[in-house]
């Protein structure tokens, strides 16, 4: 508010200097123009504080729609709020280029058709998880009814509110799937403290099945847990306890920490251009790095002192970042050995979980989607595993989705590697609702099954 009222002070204080000195300005034209220019921006700046409040007061999180099966939903976001149309399409309310502008229960669709927002439940609870009060929401279709899916959401590492602000439970209740989200220990409206914990986590995610169907009573049938990116190694921890009839997993992994970093690692170096021969070097350092951090410090600084030597002059060692060994090659072993990385051990992960122990005690139906270009979670060896597990007797299907990046995402690829998102990829969302249905169609997007 204070920047806008300034804002208008400055516009009036030009307006009557202009007028006042308007001999003088006629006199030197360059100064009439800059003048004038300066008024028409300021002027072009209060328009646009304007619109951001209008749209501020007016936007509200929800689903409006078209017809049947298109439409958009609106959530939270650091500004503004976010859209995401059922077809993929991203944007934020705030962008000079946006597709959705807020009215009155209604949103303006590319500033010629008028979507009304469809009616939805959402039902806000506090819930108990190991001593502390985690907060809740359930948001179900106007019409749920005992045929309709119930499902939770395990979200990923984000530390960040997922209500309200989350595109996912939106995007599956304008398909027809009755959704329960929560915010995670430690972040938005919940108490207790951040963790990357996946036993802890796990109990909690039992916690909110048990609130989700208790609020859900006799308004749902099958009910699963969808776990995305780290999600889909607390899902199947909780899956037996939260007596879950299916799992969904989006672009999770079945290898530990240590091998998704390792993975990292060698998607990096691969992407440009390097062979074999300098993924065994690189190997070589994320057995050292994994040795360090599952051993909390006492093995392995040696080594790592000694490889750093051995490899810091070769172009290849600087691009390493994967999930945790970047950041130790970038801190002197000395201080590694006072010290640790006190960023990352706040998080008090356990490194002790082994994934294909856990999928292996799963034996409900399970769902994984894929990004064929991930490189925050290399897919090869989790896919060769869960073809393993197959051969096991274990049921799981497999959906990989090129051309998509970590989180489902269609991407523009710059020539220094860095990739802008620019959509979410075309039939993950409905691929993910016609999982929780119970029914699977033939194609979703581009997707191919395994």
């Amino acid at each position: 508010m204070m920047h806008t009222l300034i804002r208008l002070l400055i516009v009036e204080f030009l307006t009557v200097s202009c007028i006042a000195c308007a001999a003088d300005l006629t006199s030197d034209p360059r100064s009439m123009h800059t003048a004038i220019r300066q008024h028409r921006e300021l002027s072009t700046d209060k328009t646009n504080a304007d619109f951001g409040l209008r749209q501020a007061e007016l936007c509200q999180t929800g689903i409006f729609r078209k017809h049947g099966s298109t439409f958009v939903a609106l959530t939270k976001a650091s500004r503004g709020f976010d859209y995401t149309f059922s077809d993929g399409i991203v944007g934020n309310t705030l962008d000079a280029n946006s597709l959705v502008v807020c009215g009155d229960a209604a949103v303006m669709v590319r500033n010629k058709e008028t979507w009304a927002k469809a009616g939805i439940v959402e039902t806000d609870t506090r819930f108990e998880s190991n001593g502390i009060w985690l907060a809740g929401r359930l948001i179900e279709p106007s019409k749920a009814d005992k045929y309709t899916p119930l499902v939770v959401y395990a979200h990923g590492s984000e530390d960040g509110a997922w209500i309200d602000y989350g595109r996912d439970p939106y995007q599956m209740v304008g398909r027809g799937v009755s959704v329960f989200v929560y915010d995670k220990r430690g972040t938005g409206l919940s108490q207790g403290k951040y963790t990357q914990n996946f036993p802890i986590l796990a109990n909690d995610l039992v916690a909110a099945a048990y609130e989700a169907k208790r609020l859900a009573a006799a308004r749902y049938g099958r009910f699963g847990l969808i776990g995305l990116s780290q999600g889909g190694w607390i899902a199947p921890l909780a899956a037996a306890r939260a007596k879950a009839d299916f799992l969904g997993i989006g672009y999770g992994l079945a290898v530990d920490i240590a091998e998704e970093d390792a993975a990292q690692v060698t998607k990096e170096l691969e992407e440009r251009g390097y062979g074999a021969d300098v993924f065994d070097k690189a190997r070589m350092v994320t057995d050292i790095t994994a040795r360090i951090v599952k051993s909390t410090y006492k093995d392995g600084l040696d080594d790592l002192d000694s490889i750093k030597k051995s490899f810091e002059n070769e172009p290849w060692f600087s691009i390493i970042k994967g999930a945790y060994t970047g950041v130790l090659l970038s801190i002197p072993v000395s201080v590694l050995r006072s010290d640790g990385v006190p960023h990352l051990d706040k998080f008090d992960v356990d490194w002790s979980q082994d994934p294909m122990r856990v999928l292996r005690a799963v034996d409900v139906p399970q769902l994984w989607a894929f990004a064929n270009e991930d490189r925050q979670a290399p897919i090869a060896l989790t896919v060769e595993r869960l073809q393993k597990l197959r051969g096991e007797g274990k049921n799981n299907l497999m959906y990989i989705f090129p051309n998509t990046e970590h989180g489902m995402w269609r991407y523009e690829q710059a020539p220094d590697f860095s990739r802008t998102h620019t959509s979410v990829t075309p039939g993950f969302y409905d691929l993910m609702a016609d999982w929780a249905k119970g029914r699977l169609r033939k194609n979703y997007g581009q997707s191919y099954r395994r």
